[in-house]
């Protein structure tokens, strides 16, 4: 059964310049920028043949226009628990009404609505067994965020394996937006 999300890649020019980021935060486990991606929607363990409903009801999808992203800020998921660093994305209507089109398309493939709100992001780093202050510290120094700007024109189905986060991740099919 394959582990399937949806998502954006992100560009190998800015997938560099956040790769700058890493580096002085200890027990952070760093992602690797080939792995760098947006997730819109996770899905989860499926059987072959939910996997190709969700691939032909993705391609119907498929026909909006190609959108610009800018990643606008460094922030922590998780508080005085820091679970993960990330790239904030800036508010976006094309993304969201892409992110939208597809829970809506797979809540009527018979999956579960996804529970937690959609927040864009790039993961940089998992964060485990640290202090809020010692991540307080790492954004302090981390300095200004030169936003990154690049143009969507697809999304893509990937699978992954069942790891401890961070990929590898596999795209199983692409669905180019329309220019």
């Amino acid at each position: 059964m394959p582990r399937l999300f949806t998502g954006l890649e992100i560009p190998a020019d800015i997938g560099f310049a956040l790769s700058l980021k890493r580096g002085r935060l200890a027990g952070a486990r760093w992602i690797d920028p080939d792995n760098y991606h947006i997730t819109l929607r996770f899905i989860g363990d499926v059987d072959g043949q939910t996997a190709d409903e969700i691939a032909l009801g993705l391609d119907r999808l498929a026909h909006g226009p190609i959108f610009p992203l800018r990643l606008t800020h460094l922030g922590i998921f998780g508080g005085d628990k820091p679970r993960s660093l990330y790239a904030g994305i800036a508010a976006s209507e094309a993304l969201s009404r892409l992110q939208a089109a597809q829970e809506r398309m797979l809540q009527q493939l018979g999956l579960a609505p996804e529970g937690r709100k959609f927040v864009p992001h790039v993961t940089l780093a998992r964060l485990r067994g640290m202090a809020g202050a010692e991540a307080a510290r790492f954004m302090a120094e981390a300095g200004q965020f030169q936003p990154l700007e690049f143009s969507v024109g697809r999304f893509v189905l990937f699978s992954s394996r069942d790891s401890v986060g961070g990929g590898p991740y596999l795209v199983e099919q692409d669905y180019p937006l329309a220019a």
